[in-house]
């Protein structure tokens, strides 16, 4: 066997300065579920995504500290309470019975009237649905048992071409690489195939219209729940999900229900791109520091510091959908950001990003007058100081007359008397 040659000396002094170019070991990889479960704290376990939080999450789509955070599982409202900023969230016990009352009411009879209100609007030409409508026993153990019954069940009425009215079934959807369970109040399979969501609310619908804000905010809920029934709907032969949802109200000041239709295809795409873009966190959880973790259990110095490594894009819309907004609001007014003023505020500063930026420019002892937004601060405000010169000289003029009326009263009283 030949002896082993041993490198010269010039290829020993070759190879360190290789070993240089080639940069350090990359460090070993993780699963985005594996990165997810370290940014909880070892043993947190994960808060499960709603269709109210996601589409909150739609509504403010830029906000990356809302996305990894949600992604992870992060309970939002924990992490606000150890920062010392607790959300005032939650529903009234009063208005959560109602609301279960009137969804019992909404559901009575095998959902007869529920079956009737979405004939008189979205039947079709399907024949009206009678006393034999379908309402399959969707229980199982765990969610995940119950998003598989809830499959099969829309799978057989789909089959069978008859009515069906599903009571809160469960459907999975893919967030972030891990399933998302919802629950939306009712799904009710047509003759035809197509599958018709119902959302039951208990805020009135007065004179056929309701609240501009709340029906808006139940459309985004909606459309959560079509995207996940489109993943079953694209393994079940003959189905088709309806871009328009079923909103059943209150009518009036009675306790009587009422339906509107509501096109959610719009929320549905905004939705779509979302959830696209949340797959996208584990870009964001690279970004972070080494070690950085949100686990309630740590000191709020350290949350802190982890919450402030991740942008976020606050708004006061925040204020009613996202726990940690009173935080996120606290620091925008502490760094004087412009988007406490709100989005549209936001828009027109450009590239003004403070509020005292916007003082200074505005004073002209800041930006470009060539600015357009610059101008338009500056008209504005020699504008103010104009109506406030114009303010303070009528002042003067009334006191005067004031102080001339006083003093002519004393004498034309003595005349009186005499």
């Amino acid at each position: 066997m030949p002896p082993t040659r041993q490198p010269t000396a010039q290829v020993q002094a070759e190879r360190p300065a290789q070993v240089r170019a080639q940069g350090p070991a990359p460090r070993p990889t993780t699963t985005l579920r594996q990165r997810l479960a370290e940014l909880r704290g070892p043993s947190v376990a994960p808060h499960p995504l709603d269709a109210r939080a996601l589409a909150a999450l739609a509504a403010n789509p830029g906000c990356k500290r809302r996305a990894l955070l949600d992604g992870a599982g992060v309970d939002k409202g924990v992490l606000a309470t150890a920062l010392g900023s607790p959300a005032p969230f939650g529903q009234s016990q009063f208005a959560f019975m109602r609301g279960n009352a009137f969804e019992a009411k909404v559901k009575a009879d095998g959902g007869a009237e529920l079956l009737r209100l979405l004939y008189e609007r979205l039947g079709g030409s399907s024949p009206a649905p009678g006393p034999d409508a379908a309402t399959p026993d969707l229980s199982a153990a765990g969610p995940e048992g119950r998003a598989a019954r809830t499959a099969l069940a829309l799978r057989e009425a789909t089959a069978a071409g008859g009515w069906a009215l599903l009571d809160h079934p469960m459907l999975a959807l893919e967030v972030a690489g891990s399933p998302a369970y919802l629950e939306p109040d009712a799904v009710v399979v047509h003759p035809d195939g197509r599958w018709t969501v119902v959302e039951i609310k208990s805020f009135p619908m007065i004179d056929a219209s309701a609240d501009a804000a709340k029906v808006g905010a139940a459309a985004r809920q909606a459309a959560v729940y079509v995207l996940a029934l489109e993943r079953v709907a694209a393994v079940t032969e003959g189905a088709e999900v309806g871009h328009q949802v079923l909103l059943v109200c209150p009518k009036d000041f009675s306790n009587l229900p009422t339906a509107s239709v509501v096109d959610v295809r719009k929320q549905r795409a905004v939705t779509r791109r979302q959830l696209t873009r949340l797959t996208r966190i584990e870009d964001i959880a690279d970004a972070l520091p080494e070690g950085t973790t949100f686990d309630p259990a740590c000191s709020p110095q350290e949350l802190e510091s982890a919450v402030s490594s991740v942008t976020a894009a606050y708004a006061p819309e925040c204020l009613a959908a996202c726990e940690l907004a009173f935080h996120c609001r606290a620091r925008s007014r502490a760094e004087g950001a412009v988007e406490t003023l709100g989005r549209s505020v936001r828009g027109e500063l450009g590239g003004l990003t403070t509020v005292a930026g916007v003082l200074a420019a505005a004073a002209g002892k800041e930006g470009d007058p060539a600015d357009p937004t610059v101008a338009a601060l500056r008209r504005a405000a020699a504008l103010r100081a104009e109506a406030l010169e114009s303010a303070a000289a009528l002042r003067a003029e009334a006191g005067e007359s004031a102080a001339a009326v006083r003093g002519q009263a004393p004498a034309e009283a003595g005349a009186a008397c005499r």
